[in-house]
């Protein structure tokens, strides 16, 4: 038990640094950078990509601790296993949609467009962990028969799930949403981001570890799908942020959206600026 806790604790320690970094102080401006796209997203990118890279040597050393037989055997770590998984599968599309229905029904803006910026981020983040998972085709723990824990082969994820280790689905969507739901609250009340960014990176990092844990995913499958769910839920929020009144906002928020005179554009970096007058 303890291992594995030193595992996750590592583990948390490493994801929330690298995705944490988009919590930088808030500074206003009133020429907002409205790119999508930013060249300190590269020095991100470079972060996730290192850690990834560091983690390959390690996997199987991780993997004989996560799943070691203790562990494996214990029954209150399987079900809270089963639990922690949840927010890493269906658990974002449940959470959202009843977030939206609750927020229109209830007539509150914020909770609607978090629930809709939430889930197009897990969306984007399974597209592209999808794509990647086909064209890398690493076998996953289980499958893996001799002791090379890097198995990729160029499109052999075609083949099925056994294939389709990296990156980690589950840790996509958890970060995915961790990363939008932080983003856009930090818009709202910028003083909660040291609140909430280690809560929702921190319960993303859980689902990665419960993944090790039921012997799905490398750790390295984990820390590239934290980079892939980071990137989709700060750019997700940050696309709507700097395209007000889009297709789906109109059609997914239409009236229910908050009408303001100045609308708030998070950074990547977690800077924070204004941008005109508008009407949602």
């Amino acid at each position: 038990m303890t291992r594995l806790l030193h595992v996750a604790v590592a583990t948390t320690i490493v994801l929330s640094s690298v995705a944490g970094a988009q919590t930088a102080p808030a500074t206003d401006s009133v020429r907002p950078d409205l790119r999508l796209f930013k060249r300190s997203d590269l020095y991100i990118l470079g972060m996730f990509t290192a850690a990834t890279i560091a983690m390959f040597p390690l996997d199987r050393h991780l993997a004989s601790v996560v799943r070691d037989e203790d562990l494996v055997t214990n029954r209150d770590l399987k079900r809270a296993s089963r639990a922690i998984r949840f927010f890493g599968g269906p658990g974002p599309f449940i959470i959202g949609a009843s977030m939206y229905v609750v927020g229109r029904a209830t007539r509150v803006p914020r909770m609607t467009e978090l629930a809709v910026h939430g889930t197009e981020a897990v969306v984007v983040g399974a597209a592209t962990s999808g794509v990647l998972k086909i064209l890398l085709g690493r076998e996953r723990p289980y499958f893996t028969s001799d002791t090379n824990a890097r198995n990729f082969r160029l499109g052999r994820g075609l083949k099925g799930g056994d294939f389709q280790s990296f990156p980690s689905g589950h840790s996509t969507a958890a970060f995915a949403a961790a990363a939008a739901v932080s983003t856009e609250t930090s818009s709202w009340w910028p003083r909660t981001r040291w609140i909430f960014g280690p809560i929702l990176y921190g319960g993303a990092t859980l689902v990665g570890v419960s993944r090790m844990y039921d012997d799905k995913h490398w750790a390295s499958d984990v820390i590239m799908g934290a980079a892939v769910g980071t990137f989709a839920g700060l750019k997700t929020v940050r696309f709507n942020h700097t395209h007000e009144g889009n297709r789906i906002d109109r059609f997914l928020l239409g009236s229910s959206s908050e009408t303001s005179r100045l609308r708030v554009i998070v950074g990547y970096d977690g800077s924070v600026g204004l941008a005109g007058r508008l009407t949602w």
